[in-house]
């Protein structure tokens, strides 16, 4: 992760200054453009009560949401899954396995929102409100094989 945080500005770093535990990203894993892509959930605020699901934007019902203009690419091994039945606090696992289930049902709506999202801001460059909110997917790329390159 910290080695994207440069060149992506939605990207949160695992630990801040002063924070005992390192920020876990729960997410999704796509495949976009014959790489591995993680799609950050972010928990459901009041502000999103109001919004419309898009091309970038997924409700995971009141859960969560998806925004897909944030989502990076990530080399094999980099990442983990959760076991959702291992998680001991049980409201948290409660909680990821209502989201899980939903994901699941939205499952072809979301690679196929993620595509698009893809095909979009690789085409477009900064010139629409959509491709400019979004990560900049191609550097991403770039700085990610680098990253598995160099770390072998």
């Amino acid at each position: 992760m910290d080695y994207l945080i440069p060149y992506a500005p939605h990207l949160f770093q695992n630990k801040q200054t002063g924070q005992r535990n390192e920020r876990k990203y729960i997410g999704i894993v796509l495949i976009v453009n014959g790489m591995n892509y993680f799609a950050p959930l972010s928990s459901f605020k009041a502000k999103h009560e109001k919004m419309k699901n898009g091309l970038d934007f997924i409700k995971i019902g009141d859960y969560a949401v998806i925004n897909l203009n944030n989502m990076f690419p990530v080399p094999n091994g980099e990442y983990t899954y959760v076991d959702i039945p291992t998680v001991k606090d049980f409201q948290y696992r409660k909680l990821l396995m209502s989201e899980y289930r939903i994901i699941r049902k939205l499952q072809d709506k979301i690679m196929k929102n993620a595509a698009e999202v893809y095909k979009h801001k690789i085409r477009k460059g900064n010139t629409t409100a959509l491709a400019k909110r979004c990560n900049d997917f191609s550097l991403l790329e770039d700085k990610s094989k680098r990253f598995k390159s160099e770390s072998r």
